[in-house]
């Protein structure tokens, strides 16, 4: 029986209600796939899913967690499987999750082993607050505890179709300017980078213990440019503010979308409701794909 697969974490600003109008502009034929931000890979499972990643495809993060978790995934599944069933009776056990929480202030977590290290993550990303991945400015996971009814802990189907997904796909810890490395003419490249916040108390940067500015913003816009002077294809999401619309909106040679989306995470539950996020493409986008 063939089974989708689908993102195993909970991430800030995962695309997955935004896959149609992403998987709109498309272009119809590519080369590899690159995912610098990958986050939760919505984007990336989608084109595994419908069969789109013939030439590979490289995903990479500065969050060195996230991409561990990628690699015990496609490399270690089942003892990862073992180990996540022994998390899961305690979802509902905040003195168990701040147990778990507490580990990488202690001196020995270097020495935990991969597979323990991502069950961990797996398991505090279902049993947190939101499933908000958020580490204080030492890099300690200080997200909260979610009170959750029954959260999936272990998924054996999903992380097994995932792992059997990544098979053949470059994993990689690194800045997300090193894919002009490796990135060729045309390969796709999709940035879903940290968004510029929408308001001074509304931004979730941070994933790795360090913000992402305003300066990272217009270094990425150069990365962007770069990339589609070299021939590749080039698509973006980013926050619709006056900010991202000064820094990405005025491309040379791009075509920019305004687009709406639904706020998931934030502590007032009145405040979630749709906004406006934008996708720009360096290339003529048409519904359906475009046409290279």
């Amino acid at each position: 029986m063939f089974h989708y697969a689908r993102p195993f974490l909970k991430w800030a600003g995962g695309k997955g209600q935004l896959l149609p109008e992403l998987t709109d502009r498309l272009p119809t034929q590519f080369r590899r796939y690159h995912e610098p931000f990958v986050g939760g890979g919505a984007l990336f499972f989608h084109l595994v899913n419908t069969g789109k990643l013939d030439h590979g495809a490289a995903l990479s993060d500065y969050n060195r967690e996230l991409i561990l978790c990628y690699e015990v995934v496609r490399d270690d599944v089942e003892a990862l499987l073992d180990t996540l069933q022994v998390h899961a009776p305690h979802f509902n056990d905040p003195e168990y999750f701040l147990e778990i929480r507490s580990w990488d202030r202690r001196p020995d977590f270097a020495q935990r082993s991969a597979v323990e290290k991502v069950a961990r993550t797996i398991f505090l990303n279902r049993t947190c607050y939101n499933g908000l991945y958020r580490l204080n400015n030492k890099g300690q996971f200080n997200a909260p505890f979610g009170h959750y009814k029954n959260p999936l802990i272990c998924d054996p189907v999903n992380l097994r179709t995932v792992s059997d997904a990544l098979r053949n796909v470059e994993l990689r810890v690194g800045d997300f300017d090193t894919v002009l490395d490796y990135a060729e003419p045309g390969d796709l490249v999709y940035f879903d980078p940290p968004y510029v916040p929408v308001s001074a108390t509304a931004s979730f940067t941070h994933y790795t213990g360090q913000t992402f500015g305003e300066n990272d913003q217009r270094r990425l816009a150069q990365v962007f440019t770069n990339l589609a002077e070299r021939g590749c294809y080039v698509m973006l999401s980013n926050s619709h503010t006056e900010l991202a619309r000064e820094i990405y909106g005025n491309l040379l040679n791009t075509v920019t979308s305004i687009v709406h989306a639904s706020r998931k995470i934030n502590c007032d539950g009145k405040k979630r409701g749709n906004v406006e996020e934008m996708i720009v493409c360096s290339y003529q986008a048409r519904r359906n794909g475009v046409h290279p």
